[in-house]
């Protein structure tokens, strides 16, 4: 898994659109643990308004099942979530299957997490849009404490909740990371307060160069992880430019990231990720053999 300083390398599944399926993602999981890539990737969504500009489709597999799904295929990837939408869930569910995931796959998750930003999927569940920020923060604490605790006595008033001398068994096999996604001052803030690291999306370097300044001004150390999500794909992108970009995101402080296919059949997603893995290797991106 990503951390410690150096520069590593995830890729995300074809979970959503035209190239989805279950054996796609395998496969894909698959190659990538053979190519070396640190990490495999999934993103989420439940529900999405009918023409919507983003995401791309509304074709999305539930992220956490596809998780455990291409879990029981690889040994080594860890899985991470670029982002569960987490005050749209019961935190309570979110822990226990986080904890099931990790403890069945020997220790491999992360969570990638926000607050959310499309109002209309929190409208269709039933969950009131400004508590989002509020929510986030208490699901946190909760699921710390149930991957942590036994016994439980506590009480939770943002999701109404109340815990008796409760238990949540399994409980992961170690620390599960926590990288908290968002680009405004409120979820940097957030990551700095309570995260194992940041996980940002699409931005560019320059971007992304002083949301790294602001993060590293409070944790600078190794162990916090500056992950970037990005739309490389070596089959339409010239590979200098993605080489290009890359270093300026190496030399800004990022040290993960997260390219994203953007192939639209299963053979061409497997030849991105081939062709990105060469790329990375040629950048010195560490790679898993």
């Amino acid at each position: 898994m990503a951390g410690n300083g150096e520069l590593t390398a995830g890729v995300h599944l074809p979970q959503a659109g035209p190239a989805a399926s279950g054996e796609a993602m395998r496969r894909a999981a698959v190659l990538a643990e053979e190519l070396g890539f640190a990490d495999v990737w999934v993103s989420d969504h439940l529900v999405v308004p009918t023409g919507a500009a983003y995401p791309p489709s509304a074709y999305v597999f539930e992220p956490l099942t596809a998780l455990a799904w291409v879990a029981a295929s690889t040994n080594r990837v860890g899985l991470g979530t670029t982002v569960l939408v987490l005050p749209m869930r019961n935190p309570i569910v979110v822990a226990k299957s986080v904890a099931s995931i990790d403890r069945m796959s020997g220790g491999r998750m992360i969570l990638g997490t926000a607050a959310g930003w499309l109002e209309a999927e929190f409208d269709a569940l039933g969950i009131p849009f400004a508590e989002r920020g509020a929510r986030t923060d208490e699901a946190i604490e909760m699921l710390r404490r149930m991957w942590t605790d036994d016994h439980i006595t506590a009480e939770f008033p943002v999701h109404g909740s109340r815990f008796v001398s409760m238990r949540a068994q399994p409980q992961p096999v170690g620390h599960v990371p926590i990288w908290i996604g968002g680009h405004a001052e409120v979820a940097l803030a957030r990551a700095v307060r309570v995260g194992d690291g940041w996980h940002g999306a699409f931005l560019t370097p320059d971007q992304t160069r002083r949301r790294v300044s602001r993060l590293r001004a409070d944790r600078p150390e190794a162990e916090f992880t500056i992950s970037m999500r990005t739309r490389w794909d070596p089959l339409e992108d010239d590979a200098d430019g993605i080489l290009a970009e890359l270093d300026h995101y190496r030399e800004i402080g990022v040290t993960h990231l997260v390219p994203e296919p953007r192939q639209r059949t299963l053979d061409g997603y497997l030849r991105s990720i081939e062709a990105l893995a060469e790329i990375l290797t040629r950048a010195d991106v560490t790679m898993v053999h």
